[in-house]
């Protein structure tokens, strides 16, 4: 029988979190994420209430109603594609096949929402952590003489330029006038006042790109012309000569330039023209 149920509104992460059950035996011992085991969703969480992909002729190895919520479940509980698959007894392959039939709009969207679930785990221990820190043995004598508790600063930095970017994000929104803006802006024109008063250096900087652009520019069309040969094409038949000449006159030929994007691409034929050692 085909489920009815329209597929339910994509919850958001503030609004559903994962449930967390301690498995230390001392709650102060649960500092760390290893320390909790998520809780699938009750049978009936509104994310479990979409409209599973439809078989028309299932099969032994189908994956079923059934082992489509089963399998959003556990994704939510443990935000691991890989695991929730294994969970359920499905290839990889298969959940992400039946998630581009058609049909599979509800089981995509619940999926999606049972990723943000995962993250919104991973966000929260790793919040935990900012916050309380992690307890670690001190080592003496190649014994545990006692505990410390560290905090990761660049872990609190970056929950505090996340969820306060006004106050300790100094780089966002950065423009004129932002004091980072304006010293990257004075370091820049300093350096092109130094090359504008050294035209000697100047010149010497050009000629070697000049020199590199027109090796790749010759190249490139030493190797067209490679091809050509092998496609039996002789560039220097008199047929060929004479059609490109036709081609040229109707303004269907590439036209050639002494420059390419502005760099002389005739420097190695001049020897007098090679960039100073």
């Amino acid at each position: 029988m085909t489920d009815k149920r329209p597929p339910a509104a994509r919850p958001s992460r503030s609004a559903v979190r994962p449930v967390a059950r301690i498995k230390r035996k001392i709650a102060k011992q649960a500092t760390s994420a290893v320390a909790y085991e998520l809780v699938p969703p009750a049978p009936d969480d509104p994310l479990l209430d979409f409209v599973p992909v439809p078989h028309v002729q299932p099969r032994a190895n189908s994956i079923t109603p059934d082992v489509q919520r089963a399998f959003i479940a556990q994704l939510a509980a443990t935000g691991i594609v890989q695991q929730a698959a294994r969970h359920v007894g499905k290839s990889l392959e298969a959940l992400y096949k039946l998630r581009q039939r058609p049909g599979a709009e509800g089981f995509r969207a619940a999926w999606d929402a049972a990723l943000d679930r995962g993250v919104a785990r991973l966000e929260d221990s790793a919040l935990a952590r900012a916050i309380q820190g992690e307890e670690r043995p001190i080592l003496h004598g190649g014994k545990v003489v006692g505990t410390e508790r560290r905090h990761n600063d660049a872990l609190v930095m970056f929950f505090l330029r996340n969820r306060l970017p006004h106050r300790y994000d100094q780089q966002k929104d950065v423009g004129p006038g932002h004091p980072l803006y304006e010293k990257v802006a004075a370091a820049y024109a300093a350096e092109q006042r130094r090359i504008a008063a050294d035209p000697v250096a100047e010149k010497k900087r050009l000629d070697t790109l000049h020199h590199m652009v027109a090796r790749w520019y010759k190249g490139f069309t030493a190797l067209w012309e490679e091809r050509l040969v092998l496609m039996g094409i002789d560039i220097h038949d008199p047929a060929f000569v004479a059609r490109a000449e036709q081609l040229k006159a109707e303004g269907r030929w590439p036209e050639e330039h002494p420059e390419v994007f502005g760099i002389r691409v005739g420097l190695l034929d001049d020897p007098a023209d090679q960039p100073a050692r």
